[in-house]
């Protein structure tokens, strides 16, 4: 004889197999979108909390820098909020869009080539499937300046939160020449 099996633990032993499922496919989503967040991995220059969670990683501050990939001696430095809790660990929560940034000049200039208004030198996934942070460039051909502008942006609503930089072309050390940005323009 067949053993009988009680309706109430087959319906929660699928349910529990169901949840198991979707929390290998979640996590598996978040590895891959830490992956792809970027051609240039951004270094991490030092994390702050700034809300203390008991049992999760607490909410964070963190200063990442970059380089420009299409111009030599420009570095960039962003902050951004991380999100800790559970499903900031889980890598599921969806990061806010407050982001500030800095651009200097740390070396002499060089444009290694052309680009145009607007180019995304940096960008980064924000949550798991929609959101994203970018970095992008402009040129102020009137005054020979390098303009750096974050925002992050959403594929149905993006946030008008953002925030810009400027970087002067000026010489660096002795008988180094002045690019012009305005040269390298597509």
């Amino acid at each position: 004889m067949a053993p009988i099996s009680h309706p109430m633990k087959t319906t929660a032993s699928k349910l529990t197999m169901a949840m198991l499922r979707s929390a290998v496919l979640f996590a598996a989503l978040a590895c891959l979108s830490t992956a792809q967040a970027g051609s240039q991995d951004p270094d991490l220059i030092f994390r702050e909390s700034t809300t203390f969670k008991l049992l999760t990683p607490n909410d964070k501050l963190a200063v990442y820098g970059i380089d420009d990939p299409l111009v030599e001696g420009i570095a960039c430095h962003y902050t951004i909020p991380e999100k800790g809790g559970l499903s900031g660990a889980l890598g599921l929560a969806e990061q806010t869009s407050d982001i500030s940034l800095a651009c200097r000049q740390y070396g002499p200039i060089r444009f290694k080539e052309k680009f145009s208004q607007g180019d995304v030198v940096f960008s980064e996934k924000r949550s798991l499937f929609f959101k994203k942070m970018q970095i992008v460039r402009g040129c102020d051909t009137k005054r020979n300046i390098l303009v750096y502008m974050t925002y992050s942006d959403k594929l149905v609503e993006g946030s008008p939160k953002n925030s810009t930089s400027s970087v002067p072309i000026e010489p660096w050390g002795s008988g180094s020449d002045v690019q012009k940005c305005a040269d390298f323009l597509r």
